[in-house]
């Protein structure tokens, strides 16, 4: 295969931003197609670099090939629409009917999501598997927060068991979504402005008659409503085909659940607290970008050294 041609792939590859078997395939393809046509050219009378470029221009840019190839492939069906929305659903359902006043189905819900991920994860069905995979680190950050609670010298040491696991499993997930493209990793933590702006309603008010239990008791059909706001978005952002149009999506839903927030607390927000989930609903798209853009350029070292795109 010609240097032209090579180059020619590398370029569309830099630009598809799909699941790497599925690159793998696609690329193939698409250079067993070249070669045909070159071929073609050849036995018509054209010597084989004029070929090349002959078919490759007939092909049109490397990143106007990769947009189509992205749109064909990037739809996910309803089916994994559904399955993609459906932690955000469960979550909904345990505060909307009020479940979570039992350990049962939270607990229930917990190790179903823990379960789905694992076998999403060693199945590779990534078109559903990181809301799932955002949902799986919940018992992680919980784990870490009630550290705040133990006496100081029993905290310090379940710290230092705890930092290293909780690094391990953050790498592999970030690894897992950098691969595919940020704009995933960013739907992993779509749902972190919802959880930490309803635990700011719900803790860190000043009503301290009512006690957090009486607040989710309170809120619980408003938390629910925003978690099914947020499979709503998850589902379109699945049946979307163009990639603006996905992000588009995300940052729309991230923006409806801070609304649907500071409408039913009726005012327990503080501006800062306002401006916090803001600053935090800016990030989960923005840092994301950079660490894609750092893998891109090399800039993370043996981190993501297996990054198809560096």
């Amino acid at each position: 295969m010609s240097a032209i041609i090579n180059e020619y792939l590398d370029n569309v590859r830099s630009n598809l931003r799909l699941d790497p078997p599925e690159e793998k395939e696609i690329l193939s393809e698409l250079a067993t197609h070249i070669e045909d046509e070159v071929q073609e050219l050849e036995k018509k009378g054209l010597r084989e670099e004029e070929a090349v470029k002959t078919c490759i221009k007939f092909l049109g840019s490397a990143k106007s090939v990769a947009r189509l190839i992205y749109e064909a492939h990037s739809q996910g069906t309803w089916q994994q629409a559904l399955m993609a929305a459906l932690p955000h659903v469960l979550f909904g359902l345990i505060f909307f009917l009020n479940w979570w006043q039992g350990i049962g189905p939270v607990l229930i819900t917990l190790i179903a999501i823990l379960i789905t991920t694992v076998y999403g994860w060693w199945r590779g069905r990534s078109s559903w598997l990181f809301p799932w995979l955002g949902y799986s680190l919940l018992p992680v950050v919980a784990a870490g927060l009630s550290f705040l609670y133990l006496p100081t010298g029993f905290a310090w040491m379940a710290i230092i068991v705890y930092l290293p696991l909780a690094l391990w499993l953050i790498v592999k997930a970030v690894k897992r979504t950098i691969k595919k493209d940020w704009v995933y990793m960013s739907l992993m933590l779509l749902p972190m402005p919802a959880i930490v702006g309803w635990l700011a309603v719900t803790t860190w008010t000043g009503d301290t008659d009512t006690g957090v239990w009486g607040h989710l008791a309170y809120y619980g059909p408003y938390i629910g409503a925003s978690f099914l706001a947020l499979a709503f978005g998850v589902m379109s952002f699945v049946r979307a085909r163009r990639r603006w149009l996905k992000i588009g999506v995300l940052i729309l839903t991230g923006m409806i659940t801070l609304f649907l927030i500071v409408i039913y607390s009726w005012g327990q927000l503080s501006f800062i607290s306002l401006l916090l989930l803001i600053l935090l609903l800016i990030s989960i798209f923005l840092v994301p970008a950079l660490l894609e853009n750092g893998a891109r350029n090399g800039k993370w070292g043996k981190i993501f050294e297996h990054h198809p795109m560096s």
